[in-house]
Parts: C-alpha cells; sequence; structure tokens
C-alpha cells in the first residue's frame, strides 16, 4: 500500500509525518482492499474564524474512492479527527455490503432536473479533476457519492454502458440524470 503525505501552507515536520503514518496505517485493519492513500496537511488562515489546520484524507481501493476531511484549530487534532471520520466511513460502506450480500435491495432512482437560474455574474471553472469511470450500477454510485461527501456523482451504468450522473436531492433521496443522445 501507497501512503503519499503532501503538505499545503504548513511544514511537514519529520514528528508530524511520522503522527501521520502512525495513525492513518490504523485504518488498513478495517479495510484489506485499500490500494494507495493520499494525506493532504493544509493550513489556511481565514480572520473571521480561528486559523484552521485541515487534514483530507483520500483512499483508493478495488472498489469506491473514500475520502474524508476535518478542519480544526491544531494539526495532530485534525488528524486524530479525519481518521476516526474515515474509519466510520469505512465501517458504514462494509456494513452497506454485508446488507447488500444478504438482502437484495431494489432502490429506484428518479430523475428530476432542476430548472433554478444561476445568480447574476460570470461563472468560471476555477477546479477541474480527472477521475477513471469505472462501470457500476445506479445504487453502487450513490454508496460511492456518499462516501465521498459530495452532492453528486458521474459514472458509466453497467447495464446501460452509458455516462449517467447520481444527485443528492433536497428531500435527501437521489435522482438520476441518463443522458438522450439525438
Amino acid at each position: 500500500m501507497d501512503i503519499r503525505i503532501k503538505s499545503r501552507n504548513t511544514e511537514l515536520t519529520d514528528a508530524l509525518r511520522e503522527y501521520t503514518l502512525d495513525k492513518i496505517k490504523k485504518v488498513r485493519k478495517y479495510f484489506d482492499g485499500i490500494l494507495e492513500m493520499e494525506v493532504e496537511l493544509t493550513y489556511e488562515k481565514n480572520p473571521s474564524i480561528s486559523q484552521s489546520h485541515i487534514a483530507e484524507v483520500t483512499v483508493f481501493t478495488k472498489g469506491p474512492v473514500i475520502r474524508a476531511v476535518v478542519a480544526s484549530p491544531d494539526m495532530y487534532a485534525s488528524i486524530d479527527q479525519v481518521v476516526d471520520k474515515l474509519e466510520r466511513q469505512i465501517k458504514k460502506y462494509k456494513g452497506k455490503l454485508i446488507d447488500r450480500t444478504q438482502q437484495p435491495r431494489s432502490t429506484k432512482l428518479v430523475a428530476d432536473l432542476d430548472n433554478n437560474s444561476r445568480s447574476a455574474g460570470e461563472p468560471k471553472i476555477v477546479k477541474v479533476k480527472q477521475f477513471a469511470i469505472k462501470p457500476m450500477t445506479p445504487e453502487e454510485a450513490a454508496l460511492q457519492m456518499e462516501l465521498l461527501g459530495h452532492d453528486f456523482y458521474v459514472f458509466t451504468n453497467s447495464e446501460t454502458e452509458e455516462i449517467n450522473v447520481v444527485y443528492r436531492r433536497k428531500d435527501n433521496n437521489y435522482g438520476l440524470i441518463e443522458p438522450i443522445y439525438q
């Protein structure tokens, strides 16, 4: 398993690196399929709130990508909290896998497009992400979206072999966007 530790706006001391490695290695006991882990430690100074030490961990597995982010006034506390959060997410994912094998679920996702207009002002792209799109069912995509903590998730539908988007609706249900090519 490859563990990469990066820092931004803060010095990554040997003590901080060792502490992070010791804490993050504990996650392995909960999940065998971890391929690599990426840890990013960031310091952000915001005058309206106290200084924030942010710990972000992304876990790449054979299945889903699991991500956790925590901010606190102390970097060591942020690392402890992000590891706890990651452990909870992995346990939740493993529990859903066990539920799925014991009892089939038939969750129907319904598409609903929100036609609300954006606020005035020119939108601009501020960040670009690239990721591999894996074939999966809409239910698996919804689970992946929950593990990442996002409001939507783009995936290849394994049943139709089309690019789909699953998203969280305001009523806490899920929606599925299926393209129609004309």
